[in-house]
């Protein structure tokens, strides 16, 4: 993809550069030549120079000028669009390592229950597997000091066990079948962060994936899964970008770049201030024929855009599910000097026909943008095709002749609306009161020997479907506080057990056992499947929708 990287060249942000640096060297200027009687400049970062050094000088009281300035930031980004935002120094490291591919801690999994640190799983390969910590062990202490209570967060959890590489961290463990607090130390190293969520075989030709965003090694993992599933008998797949709220777009346009012949348009982008810029095939992808289908919904956005845009645009594949986000705008990231940053909007993303991903926002009304999905969900859209208003005027084709629309987010071709089928109150209670997964949690702890013997997700999965799991959980709920009620227990229990059947699966064997299970009834990957099994997954212009 080297020729394609050639054309990224982004032109300098000299607008934004202005304002921040006059916000920032305002302190800079000489105290004795302030004088109220001068006006102040006309010049935007001349005026911020002046209100800054102003208020240091002449307000009644003292005042922090380095506060007022990270507070003022935020406020003149919020007056541009939803996306261009400042991000503190604080928060820099952990915004840019989700999308780097690895940071630096212990290598474990964990969630906090009865306040305190659950060990769920130990990465492979990591600090703790190798100093023998196991998956349900409870950390209580850490660097010597109790680490329990209402004051423990997720937060403080990873402020504690994440640090530099190579630095050591002392933890305390309580562990079932240990009478005594065992200690360990843990010398911090290289974690990675996977973004390749799960890739396994559906049948004996469909192969699965499931990306959750597009981070520096998404493409690695990828490519590595498309040849893994290949390599076991994969000939069609399946990619989920269901919840993939992006990423790089580098990494996009060389996994688009996988499935089209050479000189294909991927994606362009323009702005005020960046000339029109565009990426195409180059002809190198080693699945140029295989069947796809590309699954989305309404928090598909941005990177996940671009790719579902491409295949559409192309008739690579079809998309199935629901309108993706709308999220089309270029962020460009400017760091200070202090560790900060901020994410300047630069220019929009356009598909090959020529559509905007874009959703329409009104500048510096971002409260009103982020309601968006709400709206959508009120006026039906997430459960009626009909409920989504297109407009006449955005019409643009595909490259064979089908009618696509711009206006915000990807149309799929087959719309599926969200399932509401077992839906009642008290599985609402038992969801959101987190009482699934910590009746999972308990069970595998408590079962982790038993469990562990199966070698395989086949027999987990039917060990586990002859047990009394549903009783079981509902009278662990009781004891919660949320009261037995058959009737809708009844009408809720194939989802109840299948959700409890996927998060022990993955307590014992991992994510890719939690999708498996998680999605054994999805009608949006059912539709995919019958899509490929029909050979339907190419477009054609007289192959009609079906919901």
């Amino acid at each position: 993809m080297n020729d394609n990287k050639k054309k990224y060249v982004w032109m300098p942000v000299l607008l934004a550069l202005a304002i921040v640096i006059g916000v920032f060297i305002g302190t800079s200027l000489n105290q004795k030549e302030l004088n109220l009687s001068h006006p102040l400049t006309n010049r935007p970062a001349g005026k911020l120079d002046m209100i800054i050094n102003t208020i240091q000088n002449q307000y009644v009281d003292s005042v922090n000028a380095g506060q007022l300035i990270e507070d003022a930031i935020p406020t003149i980004l919020n007056e541009l669009d939803p996306h261009s935002i400042y991000i503190p120094a604080k928060d820099l490291e952990a915004t840019n390592e989700e999308l780097e591919g690895s940071f630096s801690g212990i290598g474990v999994q964990f969630n906090i229950q009865n306040d305190t640190v659950m060990v769920v799983s130990v990465i492979p390969g990591g600090p703790s597997e190798k100093i023998g910590l196991m998956p349900g062990d409870r950390i209580v202490t850490i660097n010597d000091s109790v680490f329990t209570g209402k004051e423990v967060s997720n937060e403080r959890v990873m402020k504690m066990l994440r640090g530099k590489k190579n630095t050591p961290v002392k933890v305390g463990i309580k562990r079932n079948t240990a009478k005594e607090i065992l200690d360990f130390e843990i010398i911090r190293g290289d974690i990675p962060v996977n973004s390749v969520d799960a890739a396994y075989l559906m049948n004996d030709s469909i192969g699965y994936i499931k990306i959750s965003k597009f981070g520096r090694t998404t493409y690695d993992e990828f490519v590595g899964s498309l040849a893994k599933l290949s390599s076991e008998g994969a000939r069609e797949f399946i990619i989920d970008l269901r919840g993939n709220s992006g990423g790089y777009m580098d990494i996009a346009i060389n996994m688009v770049n996988e499935f089209l012949p050479k000189d294909r348009l991927i994606v362009y982008t323009d702005g005020k201030s960046m000339p029109r810029s565009e990426a195409f095939s180059n002809g190198t992808g080693a699945f140029q024929k295989t069947p796809i289908v590309v699954l989305v919904d309404e928090w598909s956005a941005s990177a996940s855009e671009i790719f579902a845009g491409a295949i559409q645009d192309n008739d690579r594949g079809t998309i199935i599910g629901r309108r993706s986000f709308g999220k089309g705008l270029v962020q460009q990231q400017i760091p200070f000097t202090d560790g900060s940053a901020m994410r300047l909007t630069i220019a929009r993303y356009y598909t090959p026909s020529g559509r905007s991903i874009q959703k329409e926002y009104e500048m510096g009304k971002g409260d009103d943008y982020s309601m968006d999905i709400l709206n959508r969900y009120t006026h039906g859209e997430f459960y009626s095709k009909d409920s989504i208003k297109l407009n006449d005027s955005l019409k643009y084709q595909t490259m064979m002749g089908r009618t696509v629309y711009g206006g915000g987010g990807i149309m799929p071709d087959i719309f599926i609306p969200s399932d509401t089928t077992g839906t009642t109150s008290y599985l609402n209670s038992v969801i959101n009161s987190g009482l699934l997964y910590q009746f999972a949690f308990r069970y595998s702890d408590e079962h982790r020997d038993e469990l562990s013997k199966f070698k395989t997700y086949d027999q987990l999965i039917n060990y586990l479907q002859k047990q009394p799991l549903l009783e079981q959980f509902v009278t662990f709920a009781d004891t919660k506080g949320v009261r037995r009620r058959p009737v809708y227990i009844n009408i809720s229990k194939n989802i109840i057990v299948r959700q409890l059947e996927a998060y022990i699966s993955r307590n014992i064997m991992g994510e890719e056992a939690f999708y498996k299970t998680f999605f054994r009834d999805d009608n949006t990957v059912n539709a995919a499947v019958g899509v490929l099994k029909r050979n339907e997954s190419f477009p054609s212009l007289d192959k009609k929708e079906t919901n």
